[in-house]
């Protein structure tokens, strides 16, 4: 009997109603012939309330804490509609991310899945019953449970299917992958396929359909991915390897991503020892570092700015705090009303001239940038937010997407 697993998140499984759907979409597979794992997430938006119920209590609450109370949205997902099939007539059964035998490593609210033992799964599968594993979740080696972070329900789905060397299909509240955010350009094209390297670009961008930890595991362990709507009927995006029926375009999407901040620290003393010492502390907390960039202020001196997430501002926070007291003499200004606008495409890789026709369109359009970074396929700008929808605008325009 083939396999497939299948992720439902969150707005797909936000009520009882909607749970019914996603029974009766697993059942159609069901009666095609296929053995189902069903990947969920918690229902709505479970997750964003529990955080708010703890900071209601802490400004910082604990870490292993905070992956204990999160990792519940995920199992009242998994279990309420495991209790579904069941009244539908379908044996069924329902896994925490521990008893699915996810194991994880790493710092809390930020694990990463190390193995994953399924030996239970498969043993359940061969008992004819549907598998509902809840999504975002696993335990570590001191046994306590753990959180894959944002995304997470999506890594477990596709690590899941390529430890069972199967098809993985994510469905959400999208059609499939879009050039660039509907929301922001209406007129928006659908990707019938997108490469597993643009994929993982454009989510690192800041691309919100798939996680790109999710994406790198499809593409390390060829897993395709189809993405699609679990609302509407219609075709999706397939995220697999490069090949010949895919169109290749110079610029394949844009990404916008909002959860950015900068800090800029003036007059570092000119040393690889200061300026190793930042992003050691900085390391030290798993903050991830997006754009970094240097310049000289003469005298034996240099500015840093770098670029993280929004989510580490307090973290961030306290480590330069932490550096001012021990490095005197530097000052610290931190910029959040910033967007990060990116543009993605394998087509980059042979033609050149995309960076110098971007230039010239923020400068006909008066659009300024504060730091600029380049990869392979990728070329990313921090512009100020106000500037967003101008810029959207006229890179979708100029660039057909």
């Amino acid at each position: 009997m083939q396999l497939v697993v299948q992720k439902y998140g969150g707005s797909s499984v936000a009520t009882l109603e909607k749970m019914n759907k996603v029974a009766n979409a697993v059942i159609k597979r069901k009666k095609e012939g296929f053995n189902v794992v069903v990947v969920v997430s918690a229902m709505g938006k479970t997750t964003n309330n529990l955080i708010e119920m703890a900071k209601s209590i802490s400004k910082e609450p604990c870490k292993r804490e905070l992956d204990m109370l999160m990792a519940t949205g995920e199992q009242v997902s998994s279990s309420l509609l495991s209790i579904i099939f069941q009244e539908k007539g379908y044996d069924s059964i329902s896994l925490t991310g521990f008893q699915a035998g996810i194991k994880t490593e790493g710092v809390h609210t930020k694990n990463k899945i190390s193995e994953i033992d399924t030996d239970k799964i498969k043993r359940y599968l061969e008992e004819d019953k549907i598998v509902v594993v809840a999504g975002f979740q696993g335990i570590n080696t001191e046994g306590d449970i753990t959180t894959l972070g944002r995304g997470g329900s999506d890594t477990t789905a596709v690590a899941l299917a390529a430890k069972l060397k199967c098809e993985c299909e994510i469905y959400t509240d999208v059609d499939g992958i879009y050039s660039v955010d509907p929301r922001l350009f209406s007129n928006a094209k659908r990707l019938d396929y997108i490469s597993y390297e643009e994929m993982m670009e454009m989510s690192c961008l800041g691309a919100k359909v798939m996680e790109a930890r999710s994406v790198e595991l499809a593409y390390k362990y060829n897993v395709p991915i189809y993405v699609a709507s679990s609302h509407q009927k219609g075709k999706g995006t397939y995220i697999k390897e490069l090949d010949k029926e895919m169109e290749h375009k110079v610029i394949t999407g844009l990404t916008v991503s909002d959860n950015v901040l900068m800090e800029t620290i003036n007059q570092v003393p000119y040393s690889s020892e200061y300026i190793s010492d930042i992003f050691s502390r900085l390391a030290k907390e798993e903050v991830n570092i997006d754009m970094i960039s240097q310049t000289s202020s003469g005298d034996g001196y240099v500015n840093i700015s770098f670029t993280t997430s929004k989510e580490d501002e307090g973290t961030v926070d306290a480590v330069m705090k932490e550096y001012i007291k021990n490095t005197p003499g530097i000052n610290v200004k931190k910029d959040t009303d910033i967007t990060k606008i990116s543009v993605v495409g394998m087509g980059m890789r042979n033609e050149s001239g995309v960076a110098s026709k971007i230039f010239k369109l923020f400068s006909d359009n008066s659009i300024n940038f504060k730091q600029v970074t380049t990869s392979e396929i990728s070329i990313s700008y921090i512009i100020n937010a106000s500037d967003k929808e101008k810029a959207v605008n006229v890179l979708c325009e100029a660039f057909n997407l």
